[in-house]
């Protein structure tokens, strides 16, 4: 897979989903718009060539510092990163699509950041987004049954964000 001409074709393909690139890299990735995520899945899958038939995981990462000191010294802002592990089983070649979330809704702490789902794009992601959902807090729109899979339907929080506190007990249950 050459580098530029792989991102431009997915740009023309998409236009203006792509907002970023790294093809060189050890992992070849494509920063992708988080509203355009479901359509150049779809592409991918079904129109690039190669065509990414396997998606591998979904994993969130929470850039986000909670110590004041610390964080006066990061040159990014607080978001949340999604980042996509992608594969052609034909080309045997791997993608990876990363977007950028805010880490709350409207800056709204409690309120979910939402993505369109690629659940209808490749069934695994079914399961990959419950996790994301369940761990880090991230609304997938159109998700066919979106819930908890791994904490109790009643948990509160999202045990993967950085600011999260473990509770001192869960149902009677010391937590810590």
């Amino acid at each position: 897979m050459k580098g530029p001409s792989f991102a431009d074709t997915v740009g023309s393909a998409c236009p203006g989903a792509v907002v970023g690139s790294n093809l060189e890299a050890l992992d070849p990735w494509l920063e992708i718009a988080p509203e355009r995520i479901a359509d150049v899945c779809r592409w991918l899958k079904t129109s690039s060539d190669p065509r990414f038939d396997a998606l591998e995981c979904i994993t969130a990462v929470d850039w986000f510092e909670p110590d004041p000191k610390k964080a006066a010294k990061v040159s990014w802002q607080p978001h949340l990163e999604l980042v996509y592990h992608l594969w052609s089983t034909t080309a045997r070649a791997t993608l990876v699509l990363k977007t950028k979330l805010p880490r709350w809704r409207n800056d709204r702490p409690g309120e979910l950041p939402e993505i369109p789902s690629v659940a209808g794009v490749w069934r695994t992601a079914d399961w990959h987004e419950r996790e994301v959902f369940d761990l880090s807090g991230v609304m997938f729109l159109g998700h066919p049954d979106l819930r908890r899979i791994l904490c109790p339907e009643d948990w509160e929080g999202y045990p993967l964000r950085k600011d999260y506190q473990m509770p001192l007990e869960y149902h009677g249950i010391r937590g810590r």
